[in-house]
């Protein structure tokens, strides 16, 4: 049986349809025709449902000669196609192209196939690099490069330096909720999850999706399309290892930025940054430089908490350690009781403990100890305010960026990152003077019972006393911090 093998990715005016296909290709039949066609289907792989139907026919030795009318609506891979070649070379199978006017029942046609195929795989890596290549060009001139606009922008249109018209993007009514989500996460009490809540709660959707969740928000939020960027903003950029096209004295406070670039799926999209490219956008910036840093410590601040101390059975989550391998030990929970388990035993299999330890009974014992060492804490403590203690910490936190950025500045930049770091120096100067000012606030340890606690207060108590519980068996030791 002959067969007749036909695809179209998408209906084009200007591309032959499968019936026209299948009409060219039946002259070049002699015996019984079976037609294969696939419609919607891209020939960059082979998973197209007609066209596997037709390879296992040509694998039960049904077929014994296949017709296209082009090489590309076959596979357009030439790897893919090596690998099929070999299978119909091994059930005897004839290859025939209408387009390209050549059959492999010959040498010259064989050869000419291969010509054929590495010629078709050069075009299309050529044509995909001048794709990138001008992706990168438009986004360094500060076009949008293309794609949908992000959540809070229309696509438009604005003059560039030459008089053509450039893409751009335009804020819309959602760029309110922007401006909200910014707002909320920067003040600092706000997470993810509570403003996705209130978003969800106040009936506004995100753009394609139902609802609002930690993914689609940090990806807003990481974002410097949204940003005002200035020269922070470029030192914040610059510290992290990017690749910043524009001089630091291009970073006006009044445009946006745009991050583009190859990541690596296989870490952090936002957190490595070294691969890729910062340009100003020809788009004006939304949220001021400092709410959006604010957001971007804050981001940071919980990838490096990670998932410490987020377990939900035991406020020792995050302490207990197996004595014998060193890896953590996890709480489970069935129907009847709390029971601890070795993450090296039941995740790796390299640890044999069973954990003979009643987590009620270690709680208990554990809680009277931690009350004894609050009774041994001091009369008066001087407190800094929250917000004093919060403020610091975003200092150090921009000065450590401006050293980072220091280290791989260039001459041009050096003035303005010393001048960065003497400005939030002076800052850091003023606020621990306010905090000198405090006087102290009495405490009456004897009256600070750890039961009455909260679970997350507990956590805190626990993680500041304790540097780390050891079980093994029945056996623990618990090894304090002070």
């Amino acid at each position: 049986m002959e067969a007749i093998y036909a695809r179209q990715s998408v209906d084009k005016a200007d591309s032959l349809s499968i019936q026209g296909q299948i009409d060219l290709c039946q002259q070049h039949i002699t015996g019984e025709v079976q037609v294969y066609q696939d419609k919607g289907f891209s020939g960059k792989n082979t998973n197209r449902p007609a066209f596997q139907a037709m390879m296992e026919d040509v694998k039960a030795g049904l077929i014994s000669k296949i017709v296209v009318y082009r090489l590309d609506r076959f596979s357009r891979s030439l790897a893919d196609f090596s690998n099929l070649w070999e299978e119909l070379q091994r059930h005897k199978v004839e290859f025939v192209s209408v387009n390209e006017t050549f059959d492999t029942t010959n040498p010259i046609g064989r050869a000419m196939l291969s010509i054929v195929m590495v010629f078709a795989q050069l075009e299309r890596e050529t044509t995909a690099e001048r794709v990138r290549d001008n992706y990168y060009q438009r986004t360094k001139l500060g076009a949008w490069p293309g794609g949908k606009a992000p959540y809070g922008f229309d696509l438009g249109k604005i003059a560039d330096g030459t008089g053509k018209q450039a893409s751009t993007l335009i804020p819309n009514a959602d760029m309110a909720t922007v401006q909200r989500v910014f707002d909320l996460y920067a003040q600092g009490d706000w997470s993810l999850g509570q403003i996705a809540r209130r978003l969800n709660d106040d009936g506004i959707a995100p753009a394609g999706r139902k609802t609002w969740d930690n993914v689609n928000l940090s990806r807003m939020l990481h974002s410097p399309l949204y940003a005002q960027a200035d020269e922070d903003v470029y030192i914040y950029y610059q510290g992290r290892g990017a690749n910043v096209v524009n001089d630091i004295a291009d970073f006006d406070g009044t445009h946006a930025a745009m991050l583009v670039g190859k990541r690596d799926r296989s870490a952090n999209k936002y957190q490595d940054v070294k691969d890729q490219s910062l340009s100003l956008a020809n788009h004006a910036g939304v949220i001021s430089s400092d709410t959006w840093l604010k957001c971007q410590y804050k981001l940071a601040e919980n990838r490096r908490l990670g998932g410490n101390g987020r377990g939900k059975h035991t406020w020792l989550t995050g302490l207990l350690k197996c004595a014998k391998c060193g890896y953590s030990i996890k709480v489970n929970k069935d129907a009847r009781r709390y029971y601890l388990v070795c993450s090296g035993r039941s995740n790796f299999k390299l640890c044999d403990v069973s954990m003979g330890v009643r987590l009620e009974d270690l709680e208990a014992s554990i809680a009277v100890e931690l009350d004894k060492q609050l009774a041994q804490c001091p009369d008066t403590i001087a407190q800094e305010p929250p917000k004093i203690t919060m403020a610091l910490a975003e200092i150090d936190q921009k000065i450590d960026r401006l050293v980072d950025a220091l280290a791989q500045s260039d001459d041009v930049s050096i003035p303005y990152i010393n001048r960065g770091i003497a400005k939030y120096e002076k800052e850091r100067q003023a606020l621990l003077v306010q905090a000198a000012e405090v006087k102290p606030k009495p405490v009456k340890p004897a009256g600070f019972v750890f039961d009455d606690l909260s679970f997350e207060e507990k956590k805190i108590v626990a993680s500041t006393f304790i540097e780390k519980i050891l079980v093994e068996g029945d056996n623990v030791e618990v090894v304090w911090k002070v």
